[in-house]
């Protein structure tokens, strides 16, 4: 079970570093311009580099803690985060009529979820 959690971990934490540093490198406009981030246009500028801070944040989270062994509750809180931070996407793509994009949240929610569950029962 541990090398479940380490790979699907290991995944969400490249997924969603690239996503993050995307958010936060990338100009507002040009983030707005493409059709796979036309949701930006409903957010202010800091409102989606503060997502893009918490999907860095996440994804060093899920990983960092229980690597270091230093404060390993943080990967599963880091993991439920990602989750949270994903239920928020699939209502703003629903709400957008972007429903093509639900899937792929739905999935990363899943593993999110199984992340979170697995290191809880591992911690307590």
């Amino acid at each position: 079970m541990n090398i479940a959690l380490w790979i699907v971990a290991g995944l969400l934490a490249v997924v969603y570093l690239a996503a993050g540093l995307t958010k936060l490198v990338q100009p507002y406009e040009k983030l707005t311009a493409n059709p796979n981030m036309s949701w930006a246009e409903d957010f202010s500028p800091g409102v989606v580099r503060m997502i893009g801070t918490a999907e860095v944040l996440g994804a060093a989270g899920l990983i960092l803690p229980r690597a270091t062994g230093i404060a390993e509750v943080l990967t599963p809180l880091a993991a439920l985060g990602l989750a949270v931070l994903q239920c928020g996407a699939m209502v703003v793509h629903y709400r957008r009529g972007e429903t093509k994009n639900l899937p792929i949240n739905l999935v990363l929610l899943l593993l999110a979820l199984f992340v979170a569950i697995g290191r809880f029962l591992e911690w307590v």
